[in-house]
């Protein structure tokens, strides 16, 4: 295995007397891709929120080579190296994708109060080189409400590596977009971390894009890990099919019914 990025131990949070996360613990190496899945319920968004900092736990560690993420604030854990993006895309829809990605530069840099020079002259060649990794420097001048979901999507991606994270966090990344938009959405956060040497940590409803892009599976169930290992081992793994959905079902009729459905 590469060198370790982060590794998680005991991870605990309770809301009144429900156990949303329940001594979980994994790791993740450099250059990897990890997929958090589960059920409703399981407690994917809390142990993201966990090690985001948005939400503080009852216990347990999450360190980022080797520094201790649980306890600070969002924003000094960004600051760390850790990025994310959201299910729901957090874009200014008004602005540009180059303004976008230039207010993402300005924030890490703390420069997003600095009035004495316009944003729009600011770090505009470092954010066309992000948009460029992207794939979206030729719609750099469109405002993000005038561009298809899936580029919204990409705009995010951009944002979120304007701070040069080494861990991303993508919160259900491919929700809302076209069946062929997800895997080439996946397929470059899994280059950029091969080349970036960064990690990347996704919670995900698709088992198309799962299996297709993961090195890596773990899977949640009322806030405890119930099984870990690569794609192939989790597919053919009865206990993961019976909690994930709890019907029988299997790993590969959701994914044909997912293909089946996007079919015209």
């Amino acid at each position: 295995m590469s060198e370790l990025l982060l590794h998680v131990q005991g991870l605990r949070k309770s809301f009144g007397g429900v156990r949303a996360v329940d001594d979980v613990g994994f790791a993740l190496a450099r250059g990897e891709v990890l997929a958090l899945i589960g059920p409703n319920g399981a407690g994917k968004s809390t142990t993201f929120g966990l090690i985001n900092g948005q939400i503080r736990a009852d216990g347990g560690s999450a360190r980022l080579d080797g520094q201790e993420l649980l306890g600070r604030s969002p924003r000094h854990i960004w600051r760390l190296g850790v990025g994310r993006t959201f299910q729901i895309a957090e874009t200014f829809g008004s602005f540009t994708a180059l303004e976008n990605v230039q207010l993402a530069l300005l924030a890490h840099q703390r420069r997003i109060f600095s009035f004495w020079q316009r944003a729009s002259a600011q770090q505009c060649g470092q954010a066309l080189d992000l948009l460029a990794q992207v794939g979206m420097a030729a719609q750099a001048d469109r405002p993000c409400a005038a561009l298809a979901y899936g580029d919204v999507k990409r705009v995010e991606l951009a944002m979120a590596l304007a701070g040069g994270p080494r861990l991303l966090l993508m919160d259900e990344p491919t929700a809302g977009m076209a069946p062929a938009e997800r895997g080439s959405l996946m397929a470059l956060a899994r280059r950029i971390a091969r080349e970036r040497g960064a990690a990347v940590l996704f919670t995900e409803h698709s088992m198309d894009v799962v299996f297709a892009c993961a090195d890596r599976v773990i899977v949640l169930a009322r806030g405890r890990l119930i099984a870990q290992g690569a794609p192939h081992e989790i597919r053919a793994n009865p206990q993961a099919q019976a909690v994930y959905f709890g019907s029988g079902k299997t790993f590969e009729a959701a994914s044909s019914a997912t293909t089946t459905a996007a079919s015209p």
